[in-house]
C-alpha cells in the first residue's frame, strides 16, 4: 500500500462524506480517467457559476431567494474546486523527488 500522500484524492466523497482515494500508478486506467473527467466537469461548473454570480450580483433587483440559491451552488463548487486543488497538490508533491 502506498503512503497516504501518494494516493489520489478522488473528486467525490464516500459514505458519510469521507474522502475517497485511488491507489494506482495507471494514469490511463478507467478510475483515473473517470476522476479526470469529473474534475474537469467540476471546474467547468465552477467557471459557469462565477460568471452567473457576477451577473447576479450586478443586478440590484436580484431576488434574495436567488442569491441564497447562488450562494449554496457556489459553496458546493468551491468545495469541489478545493478538493481538486488538494488532490493535484498531493500528486505534485508525491511526484517531486526533491520534496520530503
Amino acid at each position: 500500500m502506498k503512503a497516504p500522500k501518494e494516493l489520489r484524492l478522488l473528486p467525490w466523497s464516500g459514505p458519510e462524506g469521507k474522502p475517497c482515494y485511488l491507489n494506482t500508478d495507471d494514469k490511463a486506467g478507467y478510475m483515473s480517467r473517470l476522476a479526470d473527467n469529473i474534475e474537469a466537469a467540476q471546474l467547468g461548473t465552477a467557471a459557469e457559476l462565477l460568471e452567473q454570480a457576477s451577473e447576479t450580483l450586478d443586478d440590484e433587483n436580484a431576488d434574495p431567494e436567488e442569491l441564497r440559491r447562488l450562494a449554496r451552488e457556489l459553496t458546493g463548487a468551491l468545495r469541489d474546486v478545493h478538493r481538486v486543488a488538494t488532490s493535484r497538490g498531493h500528486l505534485l508533491a508525491a511526484s517531486d523527488p526533491h520534496r520530503s
